[in-house]
């Protein structure tokens, strides 16, 4: 019963975050709400998981959460920098 009502809470919250990342007054904050979804997704394939006898959600879940890690980063440096490569700019010599 508690697993059921926990479940549910998630899929509440990510609507709400799903709203926020639509509606967002600012690029930061769509930024924070897709990756607040992440979590919560994180969180609720391993209470799946859990409640349904499966450990090997927490697999998936601890893949998702890598991908949802580096995806914001990722994200986030080609806001900033308007690129995603690893070389530096170097001056120029003139």
């Amino acid at each position: 019963m508690i697993l059921e009502i926990t479940l549910a809470s998630f899929i509440v919250i990510m609507m709400l975050t799903l709203i926020r990342a639509f509606k967002g007054p600012s690029l930061y904050d769509r930024i924070l709400a897709i990756n607040t979804f992440g979590t919560i997704t994180v969180l609720f394939l391993a209470t799946l998981g859990f409640h349904n006898d499966r450990p090997d959600f927490l697999d998936v879940a601890l893949v998702y959460a890598m991908i949802n890690f580096i995806g914001t980063l990722a994200v986030l440096k080609f806001t900033k920098y308007k690129n995603l490569s690893f070389q530096e700019s170097t001056p120029n010599p003139e």
